[in-house]
């Protein structure tokens, strides 16, 4: 007699599920769910302290302090020699620059010889006005000379035959006083014509506009045909030797800090390029609205530097011994600028300070700090003044 033995695969000893039952596979991978979601807590608590803490040291808790004592970071920042920049922007000028108008009498414009960017030389036509009546008018100037020697040369002649007369006694003393009077004047108005002469050819070569020192032709103002006259105002303007300088607005404050002779960076708008210049003149007086004043800083020419443009500058300034702190130590209340600092009790103190030069690499506190405090480094605005803390110190920068 056959039998057929049915094998069940899902066998129960002492209360195991043997494998190969569903229901055991299933426990076993509601188990692994399990670890797996444990690890992931575990792991993310792991992180969360890390992000914490930042690395920090553990400090230990002093006398009288409790886990619930905030721990903030401090640091001493010390002080150091920071060199100052100062920053600012300016308008671009003819260091010298030169009007040129009409000297003379004036008259209508023949011609025009230079244009604007053209270099001249001293003494070089920059226009010729016309002078064809100013030209006879030197003629008949020289034929008056001619008239005026004549007449002197037969007031001498008529003096010569009279003092030969004089020795027979046909003239008189005195009409060889008036002959020789006469002879003078005539002498004297020869000289008269000259000078009248001079004059008039002064007169004419001042018809002729021109440089009266080298340099760069800035601007032109007359055409050929024009009638100008020295009321016709600046008919050119020229930049003595071509040299700029940037017309640099600064504050009241930083324009003391910046010495005669300091050297910067100018950088025109719409381009890349630099330039150094060199403070040569600083604004004796400070605008009453702005509150700044001019520091001139000469240049060279070079093409780029286009007087009206606008350009900024960078220049050193003086160097001062202070302490930086980063700007997240700062802060500002109706009181002015402070910080906080920590004692040697580990209490919160409020410090005010006086703010200096603003730099990439931090601010510099003018006043209210020596150094070697330790000063809360951020955070500072979740504190209170008296208020105990556990200061982790940082190394300063």
């Amino acid at each position: 007699m056959n039998y057929e033995t049915k094998v069940d695969l899902a066998d129960t000893r002492d209360g195991v599920l043997l494998e190969g039952d569903p229901e055991a596979e299933a426990a076993r991978a509601k188990r692994r769910k399990m670890w797996t979601i444990v690890g992931v807590i575990v792991v993310g608590a792991l992180v969360a302290l890390w992000l914490l803490t930042r690395g920090e040291e553990t400090v230990p808790f002093a006398a009288g302090e409790d886990s619930t004592t905030p721990r903030v970071t401090v640091v001493s920042p010390g002080a150091g020699t920071i060199q100052g920049y100062i920053n600012a922007t300016g308008t671009l000028a003819a260091r010298r620059e030169m009007p040129v108008g009409v000297v003379g009498e004036g008259g209508r414009v023949v011609s025009v010889a230079v244009e604007p960017g053209d270099w001249v030389r001293a003494g070089q036509v920059l226009a010729v006005i016309d002078r064809s009546v100013q030209n006879q008018q030197a003629s008949a100037q020289e034929a008056q000379i001619n008239v005026a020697q004549a007449d002197a040369d037969l007031a001498q002649a008529n003096l010569d035959r009279a003092l030969q007369l004089v020795e027979r006694g046909f003239i008189s003393q005195a009409d060889i006083d008036r002959l020789t009077a006469t002879r003078d004047a005539a002498v004297a108005r020869v000289e008269v014509a000259r000078a009248q002469l001079a004059e008039r050819r002064a007169r004419n070569a001042q018809l002729n506009i021109v440089a009266p020192a080298a340099g760069l032709v800035l601007t032109r103002n007359v055409e050929p045909g024009q009638v100008v006259s020295p009321g016709s105002g600046t008919l050119f303007s020229i930049a003595r030797g071509g040299e700029m300088e940037l017309l640099a607005r600064i504050g009241e404050v930083e324009l003391g800090a910046v010495n005669v002779g300091a050297t910067g960076l100018v950088t025109p708008v719409g381009t890349d390029q630099q330039f150094t210049c060199q403070v040569w003149q600083k604004s004796p007086v400070i605008d009453e609205l702005t509150r700044q004043g001019t520091a001139r800083c000469a240049l060279s020419y070079d093409p780029a530097l286009r007087p009206g443009g606008f350009a900024s500058i960078e220049m050193a300034s003086q160097a001062v011994v202070a302490p930086r702190l980063p700007e997240s130590a700062i802060m500002s209340d109706d009181r002015g600028s402070y910080v906080y600092i920590i004692d040697d009790e580990n209490l919160v103190v409020r410090r005010d300070v006086e703010l200096g030069m603003i730099s990439d690499e931090g601010i510099a506190v003018a006043s209210g700090l020596q150094g070697d405090e330790r000063v809360v480094l951020r955070a500072g605005g979740f504190l209170t003044e008296g208020e105990t803390v556990r200061p982790v110190t940082e190394t300063a920068q």
